[in-house]
């Protein structure tokens, strides 16, 4: 996670220009792995807003 974006084939020297087959498996990934750690971001502040709240009942 937190690859910079280049164009196509604008790669540092002595790198092979990647293909948009590559380019396009390589951002469904990325766009997975967001997916994930947007789901655990989200889990985790509910635990914590509900832990926080002043309402609840502590037994």
């Amino acid at each position: 996670m937190g690859s910079a974006r280049r164009p196509c084939g604008t790669g540092s020297v002595g790198t092979k220009p990647t293909t948009k087959k590559q380019e396009l498996a390589a951002l469904r990934k990325e766009n997975a792995d967001l997916r994930r750690s947007c789901e655990i971001l989200k889990a985790a502040s509910a635990f914590f807003a509900e832990e926080l709240d002043p309402t609840r009942r502590r037994y």
